[in-house]
């Protein structure tokens, strides 16, 4: 269903974040070092609207009825932008764009007054003579209060003036300002981030970090003839001080047209209600919740993130790998994102016929699943506390062929799935498999108009299906051994459910413990010669994951190679910057973190190592995000103690690598539990980012 553009791009680009198009530089339209400290605002003032400020992030949370801006949006979304209508509300300074290399005026206001914004203290507007916001042109009431910006002392709603920044006359010190005078102030942003791509019917909306310049104010016309024309160069959104939306709308077949949409508040929606979650680790069919309301619609529940696999890339602004594509679901499929995502992903994929998944969000549609009730999932899954789910192995596919099924399973992996095994009931072991992307088609569910769920098939198009994939399998030890029967195989909803006896189950569990193949024959009694059999087999060969990442340090792939994202945030800051550390891989092929003897140690070590590393560049993250060395990497070799540190694919300049080899061989010789770990290579990875607490 296609819903008609509401918002008018000047309003929503501007009122939250900015807006320009691509274009690396190092320019800025203010520079910092020019800023000097000047007077203080009224403090009782800034106590009074930060205690307002709390008591509506409150209300917010509790859900209880607060001010309302939904109307107020409505009210945007249905009026033309005027540009004479914003300078007569007193819009300030706007937002400043490029747009293939084409520079132009600065805005509303002239240069003189953007070389002074946030060095001294504005003339506030008395609160007599703003009766509405002199953004959006909202009344004020009892509960849609006044907030005036710090930097050019203007009277807005919280909707258009709920940032922050440091400004130079309140002495460093975080001040509200409005949306406008945010992203002029906002000089430069970094590089960093999660790479998350969501397609909204032809519109991509890709969500990186990188260093870019907003120049040139532009009309909602330009924008949407600049959008809908398709020029190479998408237009980039200010999302924060380390993220940026880059927008393009390209043709798709399922849309049958180039012409796409950005929804009303689309940006605010996702900044305040999705990035909000800090702290949580977005991997493949991983999920995020959102607030009633978001993009208009109270069933829109979030999005479920999938990684791209057969699906058509081309055309597409897409940012170094890794990245996910965030595809929109229902509140009432929230439960099987949750509980099994797999069985989402495949039905959307059969939905709008695309295999496996569409990488595209379609807004105001019916839900694709209703009521657990009648699905054996129910059986295996606690759909409502979630206090257990179907257990996954990594690796784990199911290769249904005639008269023949595969269950694959990476030795590699054999921890995880003792995991499994010693949680699983003795009666029943149910496992859920991996998206097998060596078949051509996929098993899936769909539930009918009254209820039932049913099986149906999804294939790669064109191609014949010789080898179909399932998304889980259960070994049930209810088969009397007076039933007539060896086994029985069948296929249940998009899973493969195999009756066995009590003795042949304690066999298979014995089998997959001691990392041994297993084959179980299907049929009755005696043997037919055609019979069905049901193979369990180790593979030596790994999955193929981190597909397209390189190392920063020279390039190296390191594709299938084991990583480990950090949960613990270890950070330094230094400079109006900071240092993170997010994850660690291990280098070597037999080197596996649940194989390794002394698994504690193990992480004190790569922690250690991170800390060191972070101290010694800590007072040089400056001069490193200047020369865009913004992605680093550690690769350490504890057997020889060597140290090489690298980014954009080269070494770091011999200062730094000096310094670096003091700190880290002080790290490792100085304690002696690490040499049970001398085989050990690791490569640990770091960003700088914008330091905006």
């Amino acid at each position: 269903m296609r819903q008609a553009v509401t918002a008018t791009l000047s309003v929503w680009g501007e009122r939250r974040f900015g807006y320009s198009t691509l274009k690396d530089s190092s320019e800025s339209l203010l520079d910092e070092r020019k800023l000097r400290p000047g007077l203080k605002e009224d403090s009782v003032i800034e106590e009074k609207e930060l205690a307002e400020n709390e008591q509506e992030q409150l209300e917010a949370v509790l859900g209880l009825p607060s001010s309302p801006v939904e109307d107020t949006h409505q009210t945007d979304s249905t009026e033309p932008s005027d540009p004479s209508l914003d300078c007569k509300k007193g819009g300030g300074m706007e937002a400043s764009l490029v747009c293939g290399g084409r520079k132009g005026s600065l805005g509303a206001l002239p240069m003189q007054r953007c070389s002074s914004l946030g060095t001294t203290a504005p003339q506030w507007v008395p609160d007599s003579q703003a009766p509405a916001c002199m953004k959006c042109g909202s009344k004020f009431s009892f509960t849609k209060r006044r907030h005036h910006c710090r930097a050019c002392g203007k009277v807005f709603c919280v909707v258009c003036c709920d940032l922050r920044y440091k400004l130079t006359h309140l002495g460093g010190k975080e001040g509200r300002v409005c949306v406008t005078c945010h992203s002029a102030l906002m000089n430069r942003e970094c590089r960093g981030g999660f790479p998350l791509s969501l397609r909204f019917q032809g519109l991509v909306l890709v969500f990186v970090s990188a260093d870019y310049t907003l120049e040139e104010k532009r009309t909602e016309s330009s924008l949407l003839e600049e959008l809908e024309r398709g020029l190479a160069a998408p237009l980039v959104f200010v999302l924060n001080a380390n993220l940026l939306a880059v927008v393009k709308i390209v043709r798709h077949a399922c849309c049958g047209t180039a012409r796409g949409e950005i929804p009303d508040g689309y940006f605010q929606s996702f900044h305040s209600d999705l990035l909000g979650s800090a702290g949580k680790l977005l991997n493949h069919l991983s999920h995020s919740l959102v607030s009633r309301g978001f993009l208009g619609n109270t069933e829109h529940a979030g999005f479920l993130y999938v990684r791209p696999t057969f699906q058509s890339l081309e055309g597409l602004p897409l940012p170094a790998p890794p990245f996910l594509f965030g595809v929109l679901m229902l509140r009432a499929e929230a439960p099987w994102a949750k509980a099994f995502p797999l069985r989402l992903m495949l039905r959307l994929g059969a939905e709008y016929r695309f295999y496996p998944c569409p990488l595209f969000s379609v807004r105001f549609r019916e839900p694709l699943f209703g009521p657990v009730n009648n699905s054996i999932m129910r059986l295996l899954v606690d759909f409502r506390f979630y206090r257990y789910t179907l257990p996954t192995v990594p690796g784990l596919v199911v290769d249904l062929e005639a008269r023949s099924t595969c269950i694959r399973i990476p030795k590699t992996r054999h921890p995880e799935l003792l995991k499994a095994l010693n949680k699983s009931n003795e009666r029943v072991l149910a496992l859920g498999a991996c998206f097998n992307e060596q078949a051509d088609s996929h098993l899936i569910c769909v539930q009918t108009a009254d209820g039932q769920y049913q099986t149906q098939a999804i294939s790669i198009h064109s191609q014949p299906r010789r080898v179909t994939g399932s998304c889980f399998f259960v070994f049930s030890g209810a088969l009397k051994p007076s039933s007539g029967y060896l086994a029985k195989s069948s296929i249940v909803e998009d899973g493969l459910m195999v009756q066995v006896t009590m003795e042949a189950l304690a066999d298979l569990r014995r089998s997959l413990r001691d990392m041994k193949d297993f084959t179980v024959a299907c049929g009755k009694l005696p043997p037919a010669e055609r019979q069905e059999y049901v193979h369990i087999q180790w593979q030596d060969e790994e999955p193929r994951f981190n597909k397209g990442i390189i190392s920063p340090i020279d390039g190296k792939s390191m594709e299938s190679l084991t990583n480990i994202k950090t949960h613990q945030r270890l950070e330094y800051r230094a400079n109006g910057k900071l240092i993170r550390w997010t994850e660690v891989f291990y280098l070597l092929k037999d080197q596996h973190p649940n194989g390794l003897n002394n698994h504690t140690s193990q992480n004190r070590l790569t922690e250690r190592l991170a800390r060191a590393f972070c101290l010694a560049l800590c007072q040089s993250l400056c001069l490193l995000k200047e020369d865009g060395m913004t992605k680093l990497a550690l690769r350490v070799t504890l057997d020889g103690q060597k140290f090489l540190a690298g980014s954009n694919g080269q070494r770091l300049p011999d200062p730094y690598q000096e310094c670096l080899n003091q700190s880290l061989t002080s790290v490792v010789q100085s304690n002696s539990q690490y040499q049970g770990l001398a085989a050990c290579q690791l490569e640990l990875i770091f960003y700088i980012l914008e330091d905006t607490s």
